[in-house]
């Protein structure tokens, strides 16, 4: 029963409940208890994903957790949220949720939706 108890509370407290899950950038409150959640987000994220692919040794984890946090610290200043929205969920929904790529996908769709064709 003893070990019961242990394996539930430590799966409660690796679950989604202690800010394992996306982060929306748009209308981010920036207090401590949040940036905590985008930190367990981020190292979450990058090991799940580098480690499906066997690139989760130290240094490149530590790298990718510090470009998705750099990309994270930008989204939080965009100045077209409706445009993020839109690219949170179409990268989301492909499971390429990191902040790196919705940055970079930010960064071009916000630039082609000012671009214009002309001869």
């Amino acid at each position: 029963m003893k070990r019961f108890i242990i394996l539930v509370v430590v799966s409660f407290m690796t679950s989604n409940v202690f800010g394992q899950e996306f982060v929306n950038p748009i209308g981010f409150k920036m207090t401590e208890e949040n940036k905590a959640k985008v930190i367990a987000y981020i190292k979450k994220q990058v090991k799940e994903d580098y480690s499906k692919i066997g690139m989760d040794d130290p240094m490149t984890l530590r790298m990718m957790e510090k470009e998705n946090l750099d990309a994270f610290k930008e989204l939080i200043k965009v100045k077209n949220p409706g445009l993020l929205g839109k690219v949170i969920k179409t990268y989301c929904d492909i499971g390429m949720c990191n902040y790196v790529t919705i940055w970079m996908m930010y960064q071009e769709q916000n630039k082609a939706s000012q671009e214009d064709l002309d001869w």
